[in-house]
């Protein structure tokens, strides 16, 4: 066995989706938009083990059946399709039909196997693909293991999006250098449950699909999971993770003892780009992150967490920088997790507000101040456990309804 030390994590500035080896990256204008990238993909040298995770709304779009067909063949991924533009959802037959297109197209083109390529889409719901512009994007790709591809990557599977989002991290792991980089996109329809929202995850690492999986499930909760801009779940919701095992250590399981080692980082990657979405929420201003602790349990707090941080009211005042505890009260007072009202704490970053159920005296200017700032801690003390959690959202502001007042047009 090896000695177990502290993971030493480290950012690699710069990092893609491509950094990891092995792994390259496209994306092309094929015409579903005017004129951006709207096909992209990303190719590993290798079949990889790979996990996902999907939205649980009722109305799953087909290209989400697809890669959950796909990873439940062998566990094994080579590529990921990925058009923007159009959701493919809630079209029936003939979209399951497209979605199945899509990736054979793709495992043609690049001469892999059907089960092995994972199929995305995202953009306007009930509308067709235009399989022949589809095709032709495939056709076009040709992707390389340098910025480049990966920017043309990110750039393909944006929509309302205004910044590309991407995160890398490298970690030891049996005395090998383990790079494990993602990319995601999301900015309005978000508030996964595990948002338009779409994340990638690439990584050299060698570890078992199963043990991918069970990784990926527990990280989602407390990353992708605990974000929010409007309330609203889409259809198209995915995480996907290729492990190619090129890093060439020992295989990753739960018992090996460096298990955590690798699972931080991977926590790490997926809390940036789950922030990354959060702050670039539709007509944002500002990123909300909200703690909370002394919850009875860890479930608990992300719940209250993330209702604090959904919460239309706390939004607003975030936005209009109003020092307006009293909706962080009303958001807890109807969440459904256990609470102490004669203990309970509210902070707006190192200022006290609220506590033993009495308002306290602050200084409105540097509270002020606080809420002026493009990132805002808000911290709450439910004053009846030992249990913590964050999530993480964004201000409501006018530019949001005129967003999506002409979403379509």
């Amino acid at each position: 066995m090896l000695e177990t030390k502290e993971p030493k994590v480290k950012k690699i500035s710069n990092g893609t989706v491509v950094t990891p080896k092995g792994f390259s990256a496209d994306g092309v204008h094929a015409g579903l938009r005017h004129a951006k990238k709207d096909i992209g993909i990303v190719l590993s040298e290798v079949p990889a083990n790979s996990a996902a995770v999907y939205t649980k709304s009722h109305f799953q779009a087909p290209p989400l059946k697809v890669t959950q067909e796909s990873i439940a063949k062998d566990g094994l991924l080579q590529a990921i399709i990925v058009n923007s533009a159009i959701a493919n959802a809630c079209t029936g037959e003939q979209g399951l039909k497209d979605a199945y297109e899509m990736r054979a197209s793709c495992a043609k083109k690049f001469n892999l196997k059907d089960e092995h390529v994972a199929v995305a889409s995202t953009g306007v719901i009930g509308e067709y693909l235009k399989m022949d512009k589809i095709n032709k994007g495939i056709s076009e790709l040709n992707p390389t293991a340098d910025e480049s591809g990966a920017e043309a990557f990110q750039t393909a599977i944006l929509t309302t999006d205004l910044v590309m989002k991407t995160s890398c991290y490298e970690v030891e792991i049996d005395g090998k250098k383990v790079v494990i980089g993602g990319t995601s996109k999301g900015s309005g329809m978000i508030h996964p449950n595990m948002a338009t929202m779409l994340a990638f995850v690439t990584t050299d690492a060698k570890i078992s699909s199963s043990a991918l999986h069970k990784a990926l499930r527990e990280i989602t909760d407390v990353s992708f999971n605990q974000i929010t801009v409007d309330g609203e779940t889409s259809t198209n919701d995915m995480v996907v993770v290729m492990a190619n095992g090129l890093a060439e250590n020992n295989e990753l399981t739960e018992t090996h003892p460096q298990w955590s080692h690798f699972t931080q980082a991977l926590q790490i990657v997926c809390e940036e780009l789950a922030k990354q979405i959060a702050k670039d929420g539709e007509g944002a201003t500002k990123l909300i992150e909200v703690e909370v602790k002394g919850a009875e349990s860890k479930e608990d707090a992300n719940i209250a967490a993330k209702k604090i941080v959904g919460s239309s009211l706390v939004k607003t005042a975030v936005y209009g920088a109003d020092a307006n505890w009293g909706r962080i009260i009303g958001a807890v007072g109807h969440s459904d997790v256990s609470v102490n009202p004669d203990k309970i704490e509210i902070y707006l970053e190192d200022i006290c507000m609220f506590t033993n159920n009495s308002p306290q005296p602050f200084d409105e200017e540097a509270a002020k101040k606080c809420l002026e700032n493009d990132k805002v801690k808000i911290t709450v003390n439910l004053g009846i456990g030992e249990a913590s959690g964050r999530a993480w959202g964004c201000d409501l502001t006018y530019d949001y309804i005129k967003i999506n007042a002409s979403y379509r047009t």
